[in-house]
């Protein structure tokens, strides 16, 4: 504050002397020089002289005396905080903890009641039409080699028994036969599994696969076609490619470490018939396929290698072994994928390799030399919409049911419709469909005396239980029948 305002709060009467006593005259002369024209900008005025005379009380005066010479600032408050409680949330998960717990098998309970009458898979247990309705056990090496190929899923009730376990279907023995007669005449079987939600398709793969590695058939299986499609893994365009296609090197590894473990037996007894000095190890004629897939090792060569291996199983020789090419989740390679091209395009499924590899041989282009079978299923948990695809299944079911019924009516094609994909149409052109659904009554009460035998349903499995189970579950769906007599017991 200027020194003329603190010389006038000096020279200023009391309160009570001016309450008392009109001020001199003196004191109303200025007893400062005149201000200047940034001081009066400053200074406070009053334009009535009786607003300048009004009287104030003592505390309002002492307020007022008092304003000019206290500083405005933040005033201390001394108040203690109320302090939170620190809980306890224990150790946090590693990186890929919570993912390996969710995708986790287990395969055995020990506390569940061995089964006395249960008997172990041989070759041709599968394709044998007196097995219909009977429930069998996956021999301990298959199951090896299922679990290297992901052929369980978590969400199955393999954990709640003993050992892991199937149920012998008509349509189970409809497909074996049908890939021992393609195999027979090296030739290859191409069909989709389709049906309703939780009918068994994931599992008919799983009896599909288990009939090939019982039979010693080299098994290939993609199971998430999600993996390869959703952009959560890296990709690269390949060289010399017209269109352009684009390899997954770190699937690609994870495929041959699949494969190699999977398929050990059988890849050791086929051998080479060309030189291979593309590899990171040169091999020479006559070397075992084994060799190759154990050169998979890193990443920047796993794209190489999973060729090499593809060609040498390819390749015209007497001692090929049949092939299963198996893939689930049909409709996520059916359409046009989540990545991108360089210019930020998108890439259509059809172009990535490894899809390319798998559609050729669903549509017949490829044909393997000791015959096979290409198998593809559906998925109704997570699917994306594949027009194309659901019309082309569609035609192709009506066309199968047209030489029973020959009025059955074939669908056609929306014309006001510009969604369909004329590749998609091009693969499904002339594949085979099995639907799946409900189990019969045979088939739901031999599942269910399984299920009693091992302790895991409490009840009296008669011909009223099985009635009633197989109401609830819509007519024998199998995921219902276990939502209907195994959700009390899941942990």
């Amino acid at each position: 504050m200027s020194a003329p305002n603190c010389l006038r709060c000096l020279v200023r009467p009391s309160a009570a002397l001016r309450l008392s006593a009109p001020p001199p005259a003196s004191a109303l002369k200025p007893a400062t020089p005149p201000l200047t024209a940034a001081a009066s900008r400053r200074a406070p005025f009053s334009t009535t002289p009786a607003a300048a005379a009004a009287p104030k009380s003592s505390s309002q005066g002492q307020q007022a005396a008092a304003k000019g010479h206290v500083r405005k600032g933040k005033r201390l408050t001394l108040k203690g905080k109320k302090k939170q409680k620190s809980l306890d949330h224990g150790k946090s998960p590693l990186p890929g903890e919570r993912k390996a717990y969710r995708k986790r098998i287990t395969l055995s309970n020990d506390n569940a009641i061995k089964v006395p009458w249960l008997t172990d898979l041989a070759a041709p247990d599968l394709a044998d039409p007196a097995n219909v309705g009977k429930v069998l056990a996956l021999p301990p090496t298959t199951q090896d080699q299922l679990r290297a190929s992901e052929a369980f899923k978590p969400t199955q009730t393999w954990g709640m028994f003993r050992q892991p376990a199937v149920l012998v279907r008509k349509e189970t023995v409809d497909l074996t036969q049908r890939m021992q007669e393609a195999a027979a005449a090296r030739k290859v079987l191409r069909m989709v599994v389709t049906g309703n939600k939780v009918t068994g398709k994931s599992l008919m793969l799983l009896q599909a696969m288990t009939h090939a590695f019982l039979n010693e058939w080299v098994v290939i299986h993609l199971p998430e076609a999600q993996e390869l499609t959703t952009a959560v893994t890296e990709y690269a365009p390949l060289a010399d490619t017209s269109p352009v296609q684009y390899s997954q090197p770190v699937y690609a590894l994870k495929l041959l470490h699949a494969i190699r473990k999977a398929n050990a037996d059988v890849l050791a007894k086929t051998f080479t018939v060309s030189e291979h000095s593309e590899l990171p190890q040169s091999l020479p004629a006559g070397s075992p396929l084994l060799a190759i897939a154990n050169q998979a090792k890193e990443v920047d060569s796993a794209w190489v290698i999973f060729q090499a291996l593809w060609n040498e199983l390819m390749a015209p020789a007497p001692n090929r072994p049949p092939i299963l090419l198996s893939l689930d989740g049909l409709a996520h390679v059916m359409r046009v994928s989540d990545y991108r091209s360089p210019a930020f395009e998108p890439i259509h499924a059809f172009d990535l390799a490894l899809v390319r590899l798998f559609t050729d041989a669903l549509g017949g282009a490829v044909k393997f030399p000791a015959g096979g079978a290409v198998l593809g299923a559906t998925s109704r948990n997570n699917s994306p919409r594949s027009p194309s695809m659901e019309l082309a299944l569609a035609q192709r079911e009506a066309e199968q049911q047209q030489q029973q019924q020959p009025g059955v009516e074939v669908p056609q094609k929306d014309p006001f419709f510009r969604g369909y994909d004329e590749r998609v149409d091009a693969v499904l052109r002339s594949v085979q469909v099995l639907r799946l659904g409900g189990v019969d009554r045979r088939e739901a009460r031999a599942l269910l005396e399984y299920w009693a035998a091992s302790g895991m349903l409490r009840t009296v499995v008669d011909e009223k239980a099985v009635a009633e189970k197989w109401t609830l579950a819509g007519g024998g769906v199998l995921g219902e029948m276990e939502r209907a007599s195994l959700l009390t017991m899941r942990v």
